[in-house]
């Protein structure tokens, strides 16, 4: 058998239930419809008869009977017609003679309202009806629930059903499990669906014929050529799909039962979903044929709801059926030690499969070899299509909605012929490349996949995965605008030249004043950005790090030992941090000087005679207040260096924290200030109001700056060395008080007013400082709490948005019921014993209601308080809910199927269990709620009971990683393919799994989900933030217990 090309999915079909990757009769899996009646097969060589077997998902298998496409079982004079078939020609014929009859001015407007009734029942009717029959069964338990097929419970409508389905197969519908002979009635609904949604488009495309004029005779030859010939292959896909997928993938009979391994060639192979992508290349080809413009944009918008119907049901479809769990974090070497591989030997599927970009699995060939073993898979699914190899295994897929097939049917032919092994023909190819060798060994070098390290004194091989490759080198990388985060410094440089050009794209042309407003935003948006957005980021930062905190949480950084053993990662934090800070800051600073230049050049005019008034002083001035700005900035940068004028004491610890009062700081405290001096000669250079009220504003944000940002954090470093007056003000104070005395020496008898005048000017002018800075002080303060309650209360709105409504959903039958009869208990936990609940641990809860009680009852968890009532709950369970009886729901819709239990008991009683999503992922007090009939009327309340974490009693490795031990296999839902084998050995569980040398403490997911729900335990457990992502990159205890510590290190420092 050849391979496929890559990009189509490959599947492997157990053949005989064992799941070892082997598949009998690997050939195309025809179904006999393809053999019409009465043809003489005049072929030398005689066929043989083909059975193929089917397979319910009850694990009935049965031998599938001989359909016939729908050409031939509905216009072939010699196939029985059902009342289906004829009420489908009619509504047919009924068409055509609508075309006649109607007046051309209304015919085009009906049947586009008639075509999009049938394309609106194709793609969201069925395509619904299809997804509820793929997640729940649904057609299948409507028929047995309304007795189509019970000729006790309803004989008319069961005889009618019957003479509908037996017509199609030539078998009794007896003889044939209730799944089949659904499909054989759904597919006639089907039939009714497809055809009268084509020929609708047909008339309606013929009834907006037109000849376009002003067109030469070649371009119409053209046009009826082009749309001939996109008709003609439009034609050509259809029917070679049919040819491979058969009646049971044109109507999707994998919905309703399994049948045998499907391989896909031919158009398959020419285009991907060639059914919903190239196959309706026709409907361009009449749109060029009728040369109108309505029947394009129709056309366009039909294709475009087909692919709606492929994305919406299709794929997902394919991925629940046929795709195969793969857990996340899954650390495999990237290549295995040499093995020897003989003909005899059985390699399984996953030692020959090589993955794609998110593959995990090892080679265990070299790559030489590749080739030869398999193809590559890239995931890609054709529509109604599901290509199985002979040897490769199932593409990833999504660990949420995946599932596993246990497909055990295969097409076998009557005669009894063996086929050889697949993987035997494969090993036989190998050997051919290695020059017919029956015995080989291939071998590996370490090379750079992997490294020695010495562990406890012993050499141990450390192998490196492509796990830990990837996220050691691709740590959330920006993709267009995917994974932007505006602290990095290069994120936020593409998000500001994003900005300039969209806006610089969208801005009409300006007036002048137009021109100087636009420049006087620009240069105080970027004044406020460097003095308060900046502010409070070094705010943030010398108060709880956060900026340091950001990177630990959102980045993974490789473990690494330092020169003295310890972890580096807090370092590796630290430096990315301070990295990107330095140049948002540098990026912040130059844009505020270029900025504010632009604006006082924008508004500068050269002066037409500069005797004139003060015009050379204030030039003069201003150039002088400029280069004393370019003085003090350079005195300022001699003395903190790049790490002073970037402000690394906010961010590094490893620096002496000393004070030098040199160069400029010997007279000035704060020199920044006469580094703002430009601003104020530009300002008098241009002679703008707007200049001025920007420097202004600029010199007030940095006053601010100074007194909240940086002399806080000046004196929580250095503390009492810190001076209170500089030099100048030294001088200042002593040249005032030296002259004081003077004058009151001179003043004589009106000295005592004078001083008493002075303290009172001195006073007023400190209390008015002191008041101005008290107000500002005052406000930020309060604003600071009030902004962070809101954001808060936001935040909470919008994770729980849903527990915010008043629902009214309540039923009005309660007096049937009563509700002293209903009760609900809960299971002590086998842990603790009481009602104490460790964050993840299952939670069982024992029910009690009447005899008559609604199936669609259901029980849900609520924090206690959360409901003012005990009548109705007005709050939404946020997902921690079950139903009473799981098979009445479907999802979170009750199906309704009113099953009442027997009268022969009081009451029933039963047990549901809380698990994984439906368990609460926050600590606190709990109450459990019983409701009624699918409604919030609550019928029986249970007391209060605990869920916690466990906390370490120590923050030093061992207690947090036990502490980790207990938490992680918890949010696994204690998987046992999932959670580390150190917590297996813990338990007392030998395990033999992973015995390449695999750390212990490895961990993997089968969805985000339970990444997160890691992330928030570690929140709640240790009071330390780390993105579901970097759970995921490390997947490790170890790992995670260094990286709780190290965080824990650098933010109580």
């Amino acid at each position: 058998m050849s391979a496929q090309a890559p990009g189509l999915r490959q599947r492997v079909a157990s053949a005989n239930g064992t799941g070892n990757g082997h598949v009998k009769g690997v050939g195309k899996a025809n179904d006999a419809h393809d053999k019409h009646d009465g043809v003489d097969d005049k072929a030398t060589n005689i066929r043989r008869e083909e059975v193929v077997w089917g397979k319910t998902p009850s694990g009935e298998v049965f031998r599938v009977p001989t359909t016939h496409d729908v050409l031939t079982s509905l216009f072939h004079p010699s196939h029985p017609k059902s009342h289906l078939d004829i009420l489908s020609l009619s509504l047919l014929g009924l068409q055509i003679v609508l075309y006649f009859v109607l007046p051309v001015s209304s015919r085009s407007a009906f049947f586009l309202t008639y075509f999009a009734f049938w394309r609106l029942s194709y793609d969201l009717g069925l395509g619904w009806v299809l997804t509820k029959q793929s997640k729940r069964k649904w057609i299948v338990r409507e028929v047995q629930r309304r007795g189509w097929f019970d000729e006790e419970k309803r004989p008319k409508v069961a005889q009618w059903v019957r003479n509908q389905v037996e017509g199609k197969c030539g078998v009794g519908c007896k003889e044939l499990p209730v799944e089949y002979n659904a499909w054989l009635l759904f597919r006639q609904l089907v039939d009714i669906i497809l055809l009268n949604d084509f020929l609708a488009y047909c008339m309606f495309a013929f009834s907006c014929f037109r000849v376009p004029n002003n067109l030469s005779l070649g371009v119409h030859i053209m046009r009826w050529a082009g749309g001939i010939l996109l008709i003609s292959f439009n034609l050509w896909v259809k029917t070679e799909a049919h040819a491979v997928v058969k009646d049971y993938g044109w109507y999707w009979g994998d919905v309703f039962f399994q049948r045998g391994a499907l391989v896909f060639d031919g158009v398959f192979e020419l285009a991907p979903h060639p059914m919903y992508s190239v196959g309706y290349a026709g409907y361009y080809g009449l749109s060029l044929i009728v040369g109108s413009y309505p029947v394009l944009f129709v056309s366009l918008a039909a294709h475009a709801a087909q692919f709606g119907f492929l994305v919406g049901f299709e794929n997902p479809h394919i991925e629940r059926t046929y795709g195969q769990r793969k857990p996340i974090a899954h650390r495999t070497p990237l290549f295995n030690h040499s093995r020897k591989v003989s003909s005899g030997d059985e390699l399984s599927s996953s030692e020959l499969t090589t993955t794609g970009s998110s593959g995990v699995s090892a080679p265990a060939l070299a790559r030489k070899l590749s080739s030869v073993v398999t193809p590559g898979v890239d995931g890609k699914v054709p529509a109604r299509g599901r290509a199985l190899s002979d040897v490769s295994t199932p593409a990833a897929t999504d660990g949420d909605t995946a599932t596993e097939t246990d497909l055990e049917t295969e097409t076998e032919t009557e005669a009894g012929t063996g086929t050889q092994s697949p993987v035997e023909g494969h090993v036989a190819s190998i050997e051919q490349v290695l020059n017919g060798k029956p015995q080989f060994e291939v071998g590996f070098s370490e090379g750079p996949s992997s490294r020695n390290s010495l562990v406890g004194g012993k050499r141990r091989r450390e192998i490196v995965t492509q796990h830990d490759l990837m996220n050691r080198y691709f740590r959330k990388d920006s993709i267009f605008l995917w994974n932007i985060d505006l602290m990095r410094s290069s994120d936020f440089l593409l998000t500001l030249l994003l900005f300039y050009i969209v806006t610089l794209t969208i801005l009409p042309p300006l007036s002048p004043a137009g021109t100087i407003s636009l420049h006087f935003a620009h240069s105080l948006a970027w004044v406020l950005f460097n003095s308060f957005g900046l502010g409070w980021v070094l705010k943030e930062q010398s108060e709880r790090k956060w900026f340091v905190r950001h990177f630990l949480k959102h980045y993974h950084y490789p473990q690494e030992r330092g020169a003295g053993g310890n972890d580096d990662r807090g370092k590796a934090a630290v430096q990315e941090a301070f990295g990107n800070w330095k140049n948002l800051y540098n990026l912040s600073l130059t844009m505020t000087y270029t900025s504010f230049v632009c604006l006082a050049w924008k508004t500068y005019s050269i002066p037409t005679d500069w005797t004139v008034g003060g015009e050379l002083l204030r030039h003069t001035l201003g150039a002088l207040l400029v280069g004393l700005h370019l003085w003090a900035t350079k005195e300022s940068f001699e003395v903190l260096g790049v790490f002073g004028w970037f402000f690394g004491d906010f961010f590094m610890e490893e620096f002496p924290a000393h004070l030098e009062y040199t160069g400029i700081y010997r007279y000035l405290n704060n020199p920044e200030i006469i580094s703002g001096a430009s601003f104020f000669g530009l300002a008098l250079i241009s002679g703008s109001k707007l200049v001025y009220a920007v420097a202004v504003i600029r010199h007030l944000s940095h006053w601010w700056f100074l007194r909240c940002v940086e002399n806080p954090h000046m004196r929580k470093l250095y503390g009492d060395s810190l001076r209170k007056e500089a030099g100048f003000v030294k001088v200042i104070k002593k040249v005032a008080k030296k002259n004081a005395r003077l004058l009151e020496s001179r003043a004589g008898k009106h000295a005592p007013e004078i001083k008493r005048v002075a303290k009172e000017v001195k006073g007023t002018f400190d209390k008015v400082y002191g008041e101005t800075a008290e107000v500002v002080e005052d406000f930020l303060a309060k604003s600071k709490p009030r902004i962070s309650e809101v954001v808060q209360d936001t935040k909470v709105l919008l994770q729980q948005s849903r527990e915010k409504l008043v629902i009214t959903r309540v039923a009005n039958d309660l007096s049937l019921y009563d509700c002293a009869e209903y009760g609900i208990f809960i299971v002590p936990s086998h842990h603790s014993g009481s009602l104490r609940f460790h964050l993840g641990e299952l939670i069982t809860v024992q029910w009690q209601a009447p005899w008559n009680h609604s199936r669609r009852d259901w029980i849900g968890i609520y924090r206690v308080g959360a409901n003012q009532s005990n009548l109705v709950t007005k709050t939404s369970s946020l997902g921690m809910w079950v139903p009473v009886h799981d098979e009445e729901w479907d999802g979170d819709i009750p199906l309704h199927l009113n099953k009442p239990v027997s009268r022969g008991h009081r009451s029933e009683e039963g047990e549901v269990v809380f698990k994984a999503g439906a368990l609460p992922w926050k600590t606190g007090r709990y109450e459990i709620r019983y409701h009624h009939d699918g409604k919030y009327n609550v019928m029986g309340l249970s007391e209060p009971f605990e869920v916690y974490v466990n906390k370490p009693a120590a923050m030093e490795f061992g207690s947090v990683r036990d502490c980790l031990l207990h938490i992680v296999p918890l949010c696994l839902d204690s998987d046992p393919s999932l959670i580390p084998t150190s917590a297996k050995e813990a338990e007392g569980v030998i395990s033999h799994e992973e015995s390449d040398g695999r750390d212990p403490d490895d961990f993997r997911f089968w969805s985000e989900r339970q990444a997160k729900r890691i992330s928030t335990a570690i929140k709640q457990a240790f009071d330390v933030e780390i993105a579901p992502e970097l759970v995921v990159a490390d997947a490790n205890l170890s790992a995670l217990a260094n990286r709780i510590l190290v965080s824990k290190e650098i933010l109580s420092s």
